[in-house]
């Protein structure tokens, strides 16, 4: 599929703030831009998700440690020409959230977010000037004891994630009606959605969100996201070439 317009990546891990990353800040950067992407979104696994940190770290250490794949990846951004936002994907027993438009400094400042029930995240992150987006609702996975959904405490929902078409190219759906009912669920409740691909290695799962202009920085991100700028959303069905 050829790609007009500016391609964001929205939800990727890295190997040093995910347990589950395969690939290291700088590799990830490398490889999006390679690919053609413009910008991406570092979203490790937080406190209590899937983190590659020690949570017996004093707060300050361990956000430090818990940002070192944004950083590699911003400064890998900066000599390859790739936008590198920074975001996280905080876990509430299998029920996950991205969180866009704060930074380190504002972690630092504000341990509290660590305990945050999904309630008072919603109301810190809005304080703090930030969105909060329902990561893949409707995922069926061993971590995930449940489906759980709360629309008064989100503010976007993904409606496409790109690992659960490639989790089911072997297993067949239906792991794409996972999308299917995300999607369903943004439009009942009137969300702006998202699109990204989950990536944990270096191997293109070619999702993500395309705008007809270069964003800024993550907070114009948020605003693009909220006015329903995306001219397209990936759901990494089809490999992408540049027009």
């Amino acid at each position: 599929m050829k790609m007009n317009g500016c391609l964001y990546e929205t939800h990727m891990h890295t190997r040093e703030g995910s347990a589950c990353g395969q690939s290291g800040g700088a590799e990830m950067a490398r490889a999006y831009a390679e690919h053609g992407y413009t910008g991406i979104i570092v979203t490790d696994h937080f406190f209590y998700g899937n983190t590659a940190v020690d949570r017996k770290l004093p707060w300050s250490e361990w956000v430090n440690a818990f940002c070192l794949g944004y950083e590699h990846a911003k400064a890998e951004g900066e000599k390859c020409g790739l936008q590198v936002f920074f975001g996280w994907e905080s876990g509430y027993d299998g029920t996950e959230f991205l969180i866009y438009g704060l930074d380190k400094a504002w972690l630092l400042a504000h341990p509290e977010i660590r305990d945050a029930t999904v309630a008072e995240q919603f109301e810190l992150v809005h304080a703090g000037g930030g969105i909060v987006c329902h990561a893949h609702p409707y995922r069926e996975a061993d971590y995930i004891p449940e489906i759980r959904l709360f629309p008064e405490y989100v503010d976007a929902v993904e409606g496409m994630n790109a690992a659960n078409f490639r989790k089911g190219k072997k297993a067949n759906p239906p792991c794409l009606e996972y999308d299917k009912r995300a999607i369903a669920y943004a439009e009942k409740h009137h969300f702006p959605m998202t699109a990204g691909s989950d990536q944990h290695s270096t191997e293109m799962l070619y999702g993500g969100m395309v705008f007809a202009r270069k964003l800024k920085d993550v907070r114009d991100f948020n605003y693009a996201v909220m006015a329903g700028e995306a001219v397209r959303l990936l759901d990494g069905s089809t490999k992408l070439t540049q027009e």
